[in-house]
């Protein structure tokens, strides 16, 4: 079994208290509360204090001016083990965006001092302290779901948000809206001692993981996993195990790790899907995890799949027999 503290996003300090949600007078209260506190986002970066042990999640009281004159509505994250509110606030307005469009790891910030930035969450997940990563992947996919979800798609009117930031409301057909969570299968897919990898052509040089792909409607997880890499590499795959999972808010899915036996070894490749496929041996990928293979570097620190592929070095993850 892989701990759930080695993946990272997953988990958090927080309760996330959806019982408290729909108290509007409750939140008003906390928000008045200068204990109360508040994670502010700058087009979809978290602000993170730069400490010595690492990055942080840097929290503002609930009535710092930069809270305050901000003109969306927060999004209440939980209570901490204190019984104190922990709120996510979207900032943007404090900027203008940049009209250069974002490279994959989005290198643009905005500094607030020398040690406070907003930082891409992808640029240093790698890095993030287990517990703030929960909550910042949890706000990040609220914020980037109000991006992309602001009207009705029913009748077209300017949604509402409302309950604590979790939901939108519909004032002109009173349609209700919740956040979107796409999933996704990563796959572990062996022959024996060797696993199945792909590169796609927009990648790091050398990088190399494991497949993945979106499900479909009325797939389980199994059939979606054999789908996938038949497709991707052409490669027939029979007994599938679910190993892990991990929220990944880029934008909203959540990664379903699973092993599968692969029943053929002959890689067809599809050339629109992947760049190059290929089989490795464990050998070989405890070389890349050390970063010491002269053709293979690993998915990056903190993505899942360099998760599962070292677990399954170091015999956490079992193969078939």
């Amino acid at each position: 079994m892989i701990p759930e503290s080695d993946v990272t996003f997953a988990g958090s300090f927080l309760d996330r208290a959806d019982r408290l949600r729909s108290d509007a007078a409750w939140q008003d209260q906390q928000l008045a509360d200068p204990a109360s506190r508040v994670s502010p986002f700058w087009r979809g970066k978290p602000l993170f204090d730069l400490t010595p042990e690492g990055p942080r999640l840097a929290w503002l009281s609930a009535t710092d001016p930069l809270i305050v004159d901000g003109p969306e509505p927060v999004v209440f994250m939980g209570l901490d083990e204190t019984g104190t509110a922990h709120f996510a606030a979207d900032v943007s307005y404090i900027a203008p965006p940049d009209v250069a469009p974002a490279e994959f790891v989005d290198r643009r910030t905005l500094d607030l001092s020398e040690t406070r930035k907003f930082i891409d969450l992808r640029a240093i997940m790698g890095d993030i302290d287990h517990r703030d990563a929960g909550i910042a992947a949890a706000a990040k996919g609220i914020f980037e779901w109000r991006l992309t979800h602001g009207f009705c798609a029913n009748c077209g009117t300017r949604n509402v948000v409302s309950h604590a930031g979790w939901r939108f409301d519909c004032p002109g057909c009173g349609r209700q809206h919740f956040p979107r969570t796409d999933p996704v299968v990563i796959m572990l897919i062996l022959d024996g001692d060797r696993v199945l990898l792909g590169r796609q052509s927009n990648w790091d040089p050398r990088m190399y993981s494991l497949l993945a792909g979106f499900m479909e409607p009325g797939e389980t997880v199994e059939e979606a996993v054999r789908r996938e890499v038949m497709e991707e590499a052409g490669i027939t795959v029979g007994e599938v195990r679910y190993v892990t999972s991990q929220p990944w808010p880029f934008p909203a899915s959540l990664m379903i790790g699973c092993a599968g036996r692969a029943e053929t070894t002959r890689i067809a490749m599809d050339p629109n899907e992947l760049e190059d496929a290929l089989w490795a041996s464990k050998a070989e990928i405890a070389l890349a995890l050390e970063g010491r293979h002269e053709k293979i570097a690993p998915a990056r620190k903190g993505a899942v799949a360099q998760v599962i592929l070292r677990a399954w070095v170091n015999g956490q993850v079992r193969g078939f027999d």
